[in-house]
Protein backbone atom coordinates (compact mmCIF):
# COMPACT_ATOMS: atom_id res chain seq x y z
CA UNK A 1 0.00 0.00 0.00
CA UNK A 2 0.91 3.23 -0.93
CA UNK A 3 1.54 6.20 2.57
CA UNK A 4 0.67 8.62 -0.12
CA UNK A 5 -3.09 9.48 -1.73
CA UNK A 6 -2.84 9.24 -5.62
CA UNK A 7 -2.81 13.43 -6.01
CA UNK A 8 0.44 13.58 -3.49
CA UNK A 9 1.95 10.88 -5.71
CA UNK A 10 1.26 12.42 -8.73
CA UNK A 11 3.08 15.76 -7.61
CA UNK A 12 5.72 13.90 -6.74
CA UNK A 13 6.40 11.97 -9.36
CA UNK A 14 6.23 15.12 -11.51
CA UNK A 15 8.56 16.67 -9.96
CA UNK A 16 11.02 14.56 -11.01
CA UNK A 17 12.99 15.91 -13.43
CA UNK A 18 15.00 14.89 -16.71
CA UNK A 19 17.49 17.92 -17.18
CA UNK A 20 19.58 19.41 -15.05
CA UNK A 21 19.88 16.66 -12.63
CA UNK A 22 22.16 16.69 -9.73
CA UNK A 23 24.55 14.23 -11.27
CA UNK A 24 24.41 15.76 -14.65
CA UNK A 25 25.36 19.19 -13.21
CA UNK A 26 28.12 17.37 -11.28
CA UNK A 27 29.84 16.16 -14.56
CA UNK A 28 29.00 19.46 -16.37
CA UNK A 29 31.25 21.40 -14.04
CA UNK A 30 34.15 19.28 -14.20
CA UNK A 31 33.97 18.89 -17.99
CA UNK A 32 33.69 22.64 -18.37
CA UNK A 33 36.71 23.15 -15.49
CA UNK A 34 38.64 20.79 -17.71
CA UNK A 35 38.14 23.09 -20.50
CA UNK A 36 35.50 20.34 -21.86
CA UNK A 37 33.22 22.61 -23.89
CA UNK A 38 29.90 21.24 -24.48
CA UNK A 39 25.65 21.41 -25.64
CA UNK A 40 23.02 20.40 -23.75
CA UNK A 41 20.53 17.93 -25.03
CA UNK A 42 21.21 18.45 -28.65
CA UNK A 43 17.48 18.40 -30.46
CA UNK A 44 18.98 16.50 -33.72
CA UNK A 45 20.47 13.57 -32.27
CA UNK A 46 18.70 10.71 -31.38
CA UNK A 47 17.89 10.70 -27.57
CA UNK A 48 18.81 14.09 -27.10
CA UNK A 49 22.21 13.22 -25.24
CA UNK A 50 22.84 14.74 -22.36
CA UNK A 51 25.89 16.44 -23.38
CA UNK A 52 27.29 16.75 -26.78
CA UNK A 53 30.97 16.96 -27.56
CA UNK A 54 31.40 17.63 -31.26
CA UNK A 55 34.97 18.35 -30.85
CA UNK A 56 35.34 14.64 -29.86
CA UNK A 57 32.45 13.26 -31.85
CA UNK A 58 30.99 11.97 -28.39
CA UNK A 59 27.73 12.04 -26.57
CA UNK A 60 27.53 11.62 -22.86
CA UNK A 61 24.33 10.30 -20.94
CA UNK A 62 24.07 11.06 -17.20
CA UNK A 63 21.38 7.85 -15.63
CA UNK A 64 20.07 8.06 -12.76
CA UNK A 65 20.31 4.05 -11.41
CA UNK A 66 16.57 3.53 -10.92
CA UNK A 67 14.81 4.83 -14.31
CA UNK A 68 17.38 3.27 -16.74
CA UNK A 69 17.64 0.08 -14.50
CA UNK A 70 20.88 -0.29 -13.52
CA UNK A 71 21.90 -3.83 -13.30
CA UNK A 72 23.62 -4.76 -10.04
CA UNK A 73 23.45 -1.45 -8.18
CA UNK A 74 22.09 -1.27 -5.01
CA UNK A 75 20.37 2.15 -6.06
CA UNK A 76 18.01 0.30 -8.36
CA UNK A 77 15.12 -1.50 -6.57
CA UNK A 78 11.58 -2.33 -8.20
CA UNK A 79 8.88 -0.48 -5.87
CA UNK A 80 6.37 -2.87 -3.83
CA UNK A 81 3.71 -1.82 -5.51
CA UNK A 82 2.80 -1.75 -9.29
CA UNK A 83 4.94 -4.30 -9.88
CA UNK A 84 4.09 -4.82 -13.19
CA UNK A 85 3.77 -0.88 -14.26
CA UNK A 86 7.20 -0.70 -13.57
CA UNK A 87 8.89 -3.58 -14.45
CA UNK A 88 7.57 -2.57 -17.88
CA UNK A 89 8.35 0.94 -17.77
CA UNK A 90 12.31 0.53 -16.85
CA UNK A 91 12.55 -2.30 -19.56
CA UNK A 92 10.82 0.19 -22.35
CA UNK A 93 13.65 2.54 -21.23
CA UNK A 94 16.33 0.65 -21.53
CA UNK A 95 15.77 -0.92 -24.85
CA UNK A 96 14.93 2.58 -26.03
CA UNK A 97 18.42 3.86 -24.30
CA UNK A 98 20.14 0.61 -26.34
CA UNK A 99 18.48 1.14 -29.67
CA UNK A 100 19.37 4.94 -29.64
CA UNK A 101 23.18 4.49 -28.67
CA UNK A 102 22.54 2.03 -31.92
CA UNK A 103 21.53 4.99 -33.76
CA UNK A 104 24.08 6.85 -32.88
CA UNK A 105 27.08 4.94 -33.00
CA UNK A 106 25.69 3.97 -36.69
CA UNK A 107 26.21 8.18 -37.52
CA UNK A 108 30.03 7.69 -35.98
CA UNK A 109 29.29 9.09 -32.16
CA UNK A 110 31.07 7.64 -29.49
CA UNK A 111 28.76 6.91 -26.58
CA UNK A 112 29.44 7.08 -22.66
CA UNK A 113 27.15 6.65 -20.44
CA UNK A 114 27.64 7.46 -16.05
CA UNK A 115 25.39 5.81 -13.72
CA UNK A 116 24.34 8.11 -10.88
CA UNK A 117 25.97 5.64 -8.53
CA UNK A 118 29.38 6.62 -9.63
CA UNK A 119 29.11 10.19 -9.05
CA UNK A 120 28.65 8.76 -5.51
CA UNK A 121 31.28 11.17 -3.17
CA UNK A 122 33.96 8.28 -2.76
CA UNK A 123 34.59 7.46 -6.46
CA UNK A 124 32.78 10.68 -8.08
CA UNK A 125 37.13 11.97 -8.67
CA UNK A 126 37.96 8.28 -10.23
CA UNK A 127 34.90 8.08 -12.16
CA UNK A 128 35.36 11.88 -13.78
CA UNK A 129 39.18 11.01 -14.11
CA UNK A 130 38.96 8.13 -16.26
CA UNK A 131 35.65 10.34 -18.69
CA UNK A 132 38.04 12.91 -19.02
CA UNK A 133 40.88 10.08 -19.69
CA UNK A 134 38.61 8.83 -22.15
CA UNK A 135 37.78 11.74 -23.89
CA UNK A 136 41.31 13.03 -24.64
CA UNK A 137 42.14 9.54 -25.68
CA UNK A 138 39.60 9.08 -28.37
CA UNK A 139 40.52 13.09 -29.59
CA UNK A 140 43.96 11.74 -29.79
CA UNK A 141 42.74 7.93 -31.73
CA UNK A 142 40.42 10.22 -34.18
CA UNK A 143 43.33 12.73 -34.82
CA UNK A 144 46.04 9.76 -35.36
CA UNK A 145 49.14 11.03 -37.18
CA UNK A 146 50.10 8.90 -40.26
CA UNK A 147 53.29 7.73 -40.07
CA UNK A 148 54.58 6.24 -43.83
CA UNK A 149 57.86 4.40 -43.92
CA UNK A 150 59.81 3.85 -46.33
CA UNK A 151 59.86 0.26 -48.20
CA UNK A 152 63.00 -1.92 -48.04
CA UNK A 153 63.26 -2.02 -51.71
CA UNK A 154 64.25 2.14 -51.41
CA UNK A 155 67.25 2.17 -48.89
CA UNK A 156 68.96 3.13 -51.87
CA UNK A 157 67.35 6.25 -52.27
CA UNK A 158 69.48 9.24 -51.25
CA UNK A 159 67.95 12.31 -50.04
CA UNK A 160 70.31 14.60 -50.85
CA UNK A 161 73.00 13.99 -53.70
CA UNK A 162 76.56 14.14 -52.11
CA UNK A 163 78.87 17.19 -51.82
CA UNK A 164 80.45 18.53 -55.76
CA UNK A 165 84.08 18.31 -55.03
CA UNK A 166 84.92 21.13 -57.83
CA UNK A 167 88.22 19.90 -58.76
CA UNK A 168 89.45 19.58 -54.83
CA UNK A 169 92.05 16.71 -54.69
CA UNK A 170 92.19 14.63 -51.17
CA UNK A 171 95.62 13.79 -50.17
CA UNK A 172 96.25 10.88 -48.26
Amino acid sequence: MDRLTKEQRHRNMAAIRGRDTKPEILVRKFLFSRGFRYRLNHPRLPGHPDLVLRKYRTVIFVNGCFWHGHENCKYFRLPKTNIDFWQKKIERNQERDKKEQCQLAAMGWHCITIWECQLKPKIRMQTLESLAYTLNHIYLEDRKVKTYEIPESDNNLMAAEPEPTYGKTKHP
